[in-house]
């Protein structure tokens, strides 16, 4: 990389970093993306995994938002049906809390904001006796179904920039941005990885550097000055599971806000999330005993099984850089994504605040035309139509992919079958084979995450591009990581 130059320079391997370069690479540009860490490895691999158009929205009159993320749910599912599958979430009403009235205008919006084509509209429900109600508490009698997706976020980030360097850009893991500053029709940027220093060109950098946002226009000359991104922490928790089923569940809290518990890797409920303002290092958030409890009494005011902090099998946090709009609390805060050009003439500085992972390759293509006054001729937009690698299947039938898959490799346990089909899709052929490390890993797949998705620890393996971490134990790390030493 030293001394060349790009058209354009991304800062941050997160999901709008990752879909960004994937927009621009596809549009015939030459594109760098630098990333301090891993791939995913913040903000990008802590969300409640759901592609959604996001219901509570509503009542914060975000329809822009709301209708744009329902739009995307429906491309994604396209582009990438081994990701993201659909999912049924079940609203009980309780006494106390929204009146049914507004429960069913906000589901009416939710189901024609977006021009719902595949997934199915909303329903009331009578709970008692039904699958719906499986491990409700009794006396929860009524409620309302929707559907909206689960995706694996960490994976969806991977193959967005896998799909980039596959149209040519370059990504550069574990590689700092440190300086930049104009030089005739150029920026002149200072990078570095384990090798030390380097300098490289481009004609426009994107700063999609999340909750480093902040810092990384500070570390560019004569950057146009912008207000700090309103930092909010969201927290999940893990737990054994809740409730039989394969539909999650949306539950209403006395302050207001929602939580989900949604069915996770097979053997876990997922529990989240909470909307706390930050003010720490953005590289080490961690839940706290308020937020642990705050997610354990929003259980247990809905399900027979009650669950205390001892329960929590795993937990992890994330920080939400969003674009300050002034409003009091943490959860009303904006999750809308705003995008900041910083001159009007010479090479040019985006910067990206907020956002969600639904939108994020909206969001792309709304940065590429913010910046084509200032790049090279390009393409039109194409990332709609085109699956992420791996999700050219049939019809887009993971279903029946998957069931040809098991009779393809008949000595592939069924779950091992299912996870391969979810993470690879079309390119499983290429991850199946080799001595088993355990819990379904093999050698193979370790080689082809190492050559070809940036792994380089067991961290990167066992909890970004798999959720293997919660099923292998300390063993299956040891063996992981005696393997990558050795190779």
């Amino acid at each position: 990389m030293n001394g060349k130059a790009y058209d354009l320079l991304v800062v941050g391997g997160g999901i709008n970093g990752a879909g960004i370069a994937r927009d621009a690479a596809g549009r015939g540009l030459s594109v760098l993306l630098v990333e301090q860490d891993d791939l995913a490895s913040h903000t990008s691999s802590a969300s409640t995994k759901l592609i959604h158009g996001g219901l509570r929205y509503l009542e914060q009159y975000e329809f822009r938002l709301v209708r744009e993320a329902l739009i995307e749910r429906e491309i994604l599912l396209g582009i990438a049906p081994h990701l993201i599958q659909p999912l049924t979430f079940v609203l009980p009403h309780k006494h106390g809390t929204r009146p049914a009235w507004m429960l069913r205008l906000g589901l009416f919006l939710y189901d024609h904001l977006g021009g719902r084509k595949t997934l199915p509209g909303s329903h009331g429900v009578s709970l008692k006796g039904t699958r719906w109600s499986a491990g409700l508490a009794p006396g929860i009698a009524k409620g309302f179904t929707y559907a909206d997706c689960r995706v694996d976020d960490a994976r969806l980030t991977i193959l967005n920039a896998r799909d980039a360097a596959d149209r040519g850009a370059t990504i550069a893991t574990r590689t700092r941005f440190l300086t930049a500053e104009r030089h005739d029709d150029f920026w002149r940027v200072t990078i570095a990885d384990g090798s030390g220093e380097r300098s490289v060109e481009a004609r426009a950098i994107v700063n999609a550097a999340g909750p480093w946002v902040g810092k990384v226009l500070g570390w560019v000359a004569d950057a146009a000055p912008e207000s700090p991104p309103r930092l909010v922490k969201g927290s999940h928790i893990v737990v054994p599971r809740l409730f039989d089923g394969d539909h999650a569940y949306i539950l209403q809290n006395p302050d207001g806000r929602i939580v989900f518990a949604i069915p996770y890797e097979r053997a876990f409920t997922l529990v989240g999330t909470t909307d706390v303002a930050w003010v720490g290092d953005p590289a080490a958030p961690h839940i706290d005993a308020a937020e642990t409890a705050y997610l354990c009494e929003s259980i247990n005011r809905y399900f027979t099984r009650a669950i205390t902090p001892g329960d929590v099998a795993y937990s992890y946090a994330g920080i939400r850089p969003l674009y300050d709009d002034g409003a009091d609390a943490a959860s009303e805060v904006t999750r809308d994504y705003v995008l900041r050009l910083g001159r009007d003439e010479g090479p040019q500085l985006l910067s990206v605040f907020g956002g969600k992972i639904t939108t994020y390759r909206r969001l792309a293509e709304h940065a590429m035309e913010k910046l084509a006054p200032f790049l090279p001729p390009m393409s039109a937009p194409w990332t709609a139509k085109a699956p992420l690698p791996g999700g050219d299947m049939p019809h887009a039938d993971l279903a029946a992919f998957t069931a040809d898959m098991r009779h393809r490799w008949p000595d592939l346990a069924d779950e091992n079958a299912a996870r391969l089909a979810r993470a690879y899709g079309t390119r499983v052929d290429r991850v199946i084979g080799g001595p088993d490390l355990g819990g379904g890993l093999t050698t193979n797949e370790v080689d082809y995450l190492v050559d070809q998705e940036w792994a380089r620890t067991a961290e990167d393996i066992l909890w970004r591009r798999s959720k293997l971490g919660l099923h292998g134990g300390p063993d299956a790390k040891a063996r992981l990581t005696a393997y990558l030493e050795g190779r």
